[in-house]
């Protein structure tokens, strides 16, 4: 089957075909390493996370940059308020991102370039657009791009060409849609950058935010690549000109295919501090949450469509998660040691309905609903004792392919701790002596811990409760 994606570029569904047969070239815009990111970005980098997983669950070899910016206004600015060097204060919240990563079982990407590595790549874009009549130089030394020397401008957030106001500047790296003007590709440095600033054939300064992510994308992917996916608050002003400075640099497209995933909100509003409503991931897994659960809350609503995040959602989310454990252990069970078979007829319906589902640009409700009916299918069939082992093994082994796709319907492995081992040595030791009283009292003792212990012909085996 082929997969289909909605391509905001040009508003319609399209088949993915990639440049390269068989290699799947993304670029994802990563984050901004002055805070911890909130739930908001993960739902972004969650559906990026599907999207990936998808293309290698469809047979193709993935290559992906996801970009760190660790030098813009926010990250100056706060570095300066926390009395740091820019490189201490944003090092602390890229190791707390793939923290949180990790938690949420996204996987990693080929390169994680961070902007401050990358300056001089900049700085050649710059140049060549200055050398061809693209980008000009103000009265301060800042380069700008000159929106009104490309006339396609506009074309990914479909704007009105007449409504932009050519030779108007804006230096702030985010700016809203009505301030449509030339933007910054390089700012020559002035005192509120403190000692933030390199060296350019135009004096010192430090590049705008948008040039950041068209130098990372050529360096690692190529000139044009297939895939460029974030948020869409990102659609403009930032992808807008990442398009425009990059064709214009290189003279070829730059991304065939554009993916952006839409907003969150929190129990029906938008993300406030005032409110009380603005929660990281950090936030939520206080609350007794588990980065499984959070994951699946993300997840479970198509990427494009509003997802509002209440914990009463995630209260179903952990209810959905218990639902496809006690079954894949039924599984897990009738299957024992048995090789897989030829997936049963119900079974194979199920999984090509989730195929088909997310074939059709991820369109992940479809897909969970085959995945919770092929659940309940095979409950009543092992309830009327009709799965043989073989069959077993081969649902089994379905629902592990089905998480290499969704990456949430196993239980992440949990070390176990040193006292619960030692418990579990003694446990061991008073059931080869047949003291079965002790065995219990230990058993309870472990649970007491958050453990659960079940004896198998293998011996014990540990899980957190």
């Amino acid at each position: 089957m082929s997969f289909r994606i909605q391509n905001t570029l040009s508003r319609r569904l399209e088949e993915f075909v990639p440049l390269e047969p068989g290699h799947a070239r993304m670029y994802t815009c990563g984050p901004t390493v002055y805070n911890f990111a909130h739930i908001g970005n993960f739902r972004a980098y969650v559906f990026e996370d599907l999207l990936r997983r998808w293309l290698k669950f469809k047979g193709f070899r993935v290559t992906q940059v996801m970009n760190l910016t660790d030098v813009d206004d926010k990250t100056i600015r706060d570095s300066q308020k926390a009395g740091k060097t820019l490189g201490e204060f944003t090092a602390a919240y890229a190791q707390a991102f793939f923290e949180d990563v990790r938690a949420l079982n996204i996987e990693p990407a080929e390169h994680y370039p961070a902007a401050t590595g990358h300056i001089p790549e900049m700085i050649a874009i710059i140049a060549t657009l200055l050398e061809k009549g693209y980008a000009y130089r103000s009265e301060d030394g800042s380069i700008y791009f000159s929106i009104d020397k490309w006339p396609s401008y506009g074309k990914l957030a479909h704007l009105d060409r007449e409504g932009m106001r050519a030779g108007v500047r804006v230096s702030s790296d985010e700016y809203e849609k009505e301030n449509i003007a030339d933007f910054a590709l390089w700012k020559a440095w002035d005192a509120k950058d403190g000692a933030v600033a390199w060296d350019s054939p135009w004096g010192r300064g430090r590049p705008g935010w948008h040039i950041e992510c068209s130098a990372m994308s050529q360096k690692y992917l190529g000139s044009s690549f297939d895939i460029h996916t974030g948020g869409v608050d990102n659609i403009f002003p930032h992808h807008e000109d990442e398009i425009a400075q990059s064709e214009a640099a290189t003279g070829r497209p730059f991304a065939t295919y554009w993916m952006h995933c839409a907003h969150l909100m929190v129990e029906g509003q938008k993300m406030s501090k005032s409110r009380g409503s603005f929660l990281t991931l950090r936030d939520v897994l206080a609350r007794g949450y588990s980065g499984r659960e959070v994951r699946y809350e993300l997840l479970a609503t198509h990427y494009r469509a509003p997802l509002n995040f209440t914990f009463g959602s995630l209260d179903a989310a952990r209810t959905a998660l218990r639902r496809v454990d006690e079954f894949t252990a039924r599984l897990a069970e009738a299957a024992g040691s048995a090789p897989a078979g030829a997936l049963p007829g119900w079974a194979q319906a199920a999984a090509d309905r989730f195929e088909a589902a997310l074939d059709e640009d991820l369109n992940v409700s479809a897909a969970l609903a085959a995945l919770f009916d092929c659940i309940r299918e095979g409950n009543a069939v092992m309830d009327a004792k009709l799965l043989d082992a073989a069959d077993a093994a081969a649902v089994r082994g379905l629902f592990g392919r089905w998480h290499g796709a969704l990456g949430v319907l196993e239980k992440p492995a949990a070390a176990v701790p040193a006292e619960v081992l030692a418990l579990l040595d003694r446990r061991q030791a008073a059931r080869a002596d047949k003291e079965w009283k002790q065995s219990d009292a230990l058993r309870g003792e472990i649970a007491a811990l958050g453990w659960l212990v079940k004896d198998t012909p293998k011996g014990q085996v540990a899980t957190k409760a």
